[in-house]
């Protein structure tokens, strides 16, 4: 996606790519390097998948990302300490020289997925260079922040996509060669992705991407609260400076489509049969005596039709859709496109929440998401909660809204495959 249309365009900044001397994992000091890594600090679902990432591997990068302590300052003062003293016994380890990264990730499905690993200068949404889909929670952003600044570093890659073409044909070739070579790091983590890594170290190369990118702008496919993190960061910082850029993987979806997933909800403090109750004469319910697979399926036929969800949390699932025209009207805000209004996420926050739940959104204490489904399920039915089980929103809708600089619910997709965290961090004094 370039900017107008082409790289001469009259705005003066695009993409700026940087290499940066990448923190890594000495492979002989930890047990494997699959043992070591984690998703991103906010598909963890804890506590169980904490303390499963924790006792993986002593130095898991999850001591990192989601450090374990009785308050937030402790938490974070614990996260500066454990990353100084990885780094002065060895177990991480800086990269000699600066370098670009090129990331590959493979499943058993015959998924292939490359990108670019930098520096990525910080620009705000009115630059329209890094364009932001979903609206961020600042609690979040305010969490993320304090970790960062604790730690000085960026401790994994936010997921950003650029629409490559003809004049990206540079960029491509350099992706292309290092996938040929042997590779910095290879591993197969639990989940089945098979991870590769490379540096690209040439100044040549590392310039002819940087002067390609710079026509182009790029979609937030993951990580808006650390985008935002960055942008908190940047304004807080003398410039020029290493918190002006920030750690991203680059992914050019014309070569390696993205697969989009949705996020799910879980409502602390809410039993199904009140959820139910509340929905009479404002949407239809019917209830799914099936297993999980076949309710999703049930949810995605109904979520052709229009806005449909599936609770669950009570041993059955109920397909919720067929919303009052007339409640829909009263309850969604009119000063936004229609593809906006009529998101499964927009009538969830602004109708079912807000006003026939009374739910806050505002706050974990009443909505956890979750993207695992079965974990969001199972959830629910041990804490008496309901699950909002969601269908994926359409990459075209999310680029089309993006693009008109219209904002979606927060945690309105999953974008995906995402990079693995520990793989390859920035530590800001490099």
């Amino acid at each position: 996606m370039d900017i107008a249309g082409h790289p001469e365009a009259t705005t003066p900044r695009g993409l700026e790519l940087t290499p940066f001397r990448g923190l890594r994992y000495d492979p002989d000091r930890v047990g494997s390097l699959a043992a070591v890594t984690s998703p991103p600090y906010d598909v963890v679902v804890r506590p169980d998948g904490l303390l499963h990432l924790e006792s993986a591997d002593p130095h898991n990068i999850v001591r990192l990302i989601l450090p374990q302590a009785a308050t937030p300052g402790a938490r974070n003062a614990q996260a500066a300490e454990t990353l100084a003293r990885w780094r002065s016994e060895g177990v991480l380890r800086p990269d000699p020289e600066p370098a670009l990264y090129i990331y590959e990730q493979r499943d058993g499905e015959g998924l292939l997925q490359r990108g670019l690993i930098g520096a990525l200068r910080v620009s705000d949404p009115s630059e329209r260079i890094v364009l932001p889909h979903e609206d961020v929670m600042p609690h979040v952003v305010a969490d993320r922040a304090a970790l960062m600044r604790a730690t000085s570093a960026n401790l994994e890659p936010l997921l950003l996509t650029y629409r490559g073409d003809a004049t990206t044909a540079g960029t491509t070739g350099v992706v292309e060669r290092a996938a040929a070579r042997p590779p910095l790091l290879s591993t197969v983590t639990e989940d089945g992705y098979a991870h590769r890594l490379w540096s690209v170290t040439d100044p040549a190369e590392t310039a002819l991407v940087r002067r390609e990118l710079a026509g182009h702008q790029a979609l937030i496919a993951d990580g808006h609260h650390r985008w935002a993190t960055y942008r908190t960061l940047r304004a807080e910082h003398p410039s020029p400076g290493p918190w002006d850029d920030g750690l991203v993987l680059l992914v050019d979806t014309t070569r390696h489509p993205l697969r989009v997933r949705a996020i799910h909800r879980l409502l602390h403090g809410l039993a199904v049969p009140d959820a139910l109750t509340a929905l009479k004469g404002r949407f239809r319910v019917r209830r799914l005596d099936v297993p999980l697979p076949r309710a999703m399926a049930a949810l995605g036929e109904a979520a052709e039709a229009g806005n449909a969800f599936l609770l669950a949390g009570d041993g059955a699932f109920h397909l919720v859709d067929r919303p009052e025209p007339e409640l829909l009207e009263r309850t969604v805000p009119a000063d936004r496109p229609a593809a906006w209004r009529t998101l499964d996420a927009t009538v969830l926050h602004a109708t079912l929440l807000a006003h026939v739940w009374h739910v806050p959104d505002d706050s974990a204490a009443h909505v956890s998401y979750i993207h695992d489904t079965a974990a969001t399920v199972e959830k629910a039915e041990r804490d008496g909660g309901t699950a909002v089980l969601m269908h994926p929103v359409r990459e075209e809708v999310v680029r089309a809204l993006a693009r008109q600089g219209v904002t979606m619910p927060r945690k309105s997709t999953s974008f995906g495959p995402k990079p693995a965290s520990g793989l390859v961090l920035r530590a800001l004094d490099l």
